[in-house]
């Protein structure tokens, strides 16, 4: 099973307007749609996808969680959002109301820090019950100082019973540093990359995931700014074994998840 642990689709009716507010820079390769994810899945010989939900504000939140919790679990794997600006207990409430596995934090998008000491308590409040995905690094022109790698890694050790997914290796283009302060954690790594993972040098990636152990690295292609089939193969070029290319691309997020 292919699992793409990085997607975002909106409701028919803003998805185009959602996508427009997207890095300038990126190339689309689909419409933000659920229909239109659904044939680049069928394209790319990717069977699941999670589909991360992100409010910008904390009257959004709730919408957000119950979008994502309405997608076709057959297909799709609905991740919510959660905001600094509702308490713990009304994050917490909303991510089990709408039966979802866990939630998306973007920082640039929420216009928030990764020590906001609000945040901070919703995810104390997530651990052991919800797994978290955070953007972290750069995005657009800003080069992501509220959500740099050092600050992944103390969110990693201030809560050893959270699980926590960090997008883009650790530190979108910010990738050295991410090899020196995020990898080697206990933490899941995700490989998205736009507009893609091809972008960097094959054996310093292979020697990344090397270090970090296959185990904890996701595939990830962070659609509709990439395309999955060629994140794939992106995957398949680092020359990792059988196994390992397996795992990353579905086994790992399965595990994680409790995919079946």
């Amino acid at each position: 099973m292919i699992i793409d642990g990085h997607t975002h689709v909106y409701p028919d009716r803003v998805a185009r307007k959602a996508i427009a507010g997207s890095p300038a820079d990126l190339k689309r390769f689909g419409d933000g749609t659920v229909g239109s994810l659904t044939e680049v899945m069928a394209a790319s010989g990717v069977d699941r996808s999670v589909c991360l939900g992100v409010a910008n504000t904390p009257d959004r939140v709730d919408n957000a969680n119950r979008f994502a919790g309405s997608l076709d679990p057959s297909r799709f794997v609905g991740f919510g959002s959660v905001h600094p600006g509702l308490s713990p207990e009304e994050n917490v409430a909303s991510l089990r109301a709408h039966g979802l596995k866990g939630a998306k934090v973007h920082p640039m998008f929420q216009d928030l820090r990764l020590d906001d000491p609000r945040l901070l308590a919703t995810l104390d409040a997530m651990s052991g019950e919800f797994a978290v995905i955070i953007h972290v690094g750069a995005a657009g022109t800003d080069p992501g100082e509220r959500c740099s790698p050092a600050m992944l890694a103390d969110i990693v050790r201030q809560f050893p019973r959270l699980d926590v997914v960090a997008c883009h290796f650790g530190g979108y283009k910010r990738f050295e540093e991410a090899v020196e302060t995020v990898v080697g954690l206990p933490v899941h790594l995700d490989t998205s990359w736009p507009p893609s993972l091809a972008t960097l040098a094959p054996g310093r990636v292979r020697a990344a995931v090397e270090k970090h152990g296959p185990e904890r690295i996701v595939f990830a292609s962070d659609w509709p700014m990439a395309d999955p089939a060629a994140e794939i193969e992106a995957i398949r070029a680092l020359g990792l074994s059988d196994d390992d290319t397996d795992a990353v691309l579905g086994g790992n997020l399965a595990r994680l998840l409790g995919i079946t």
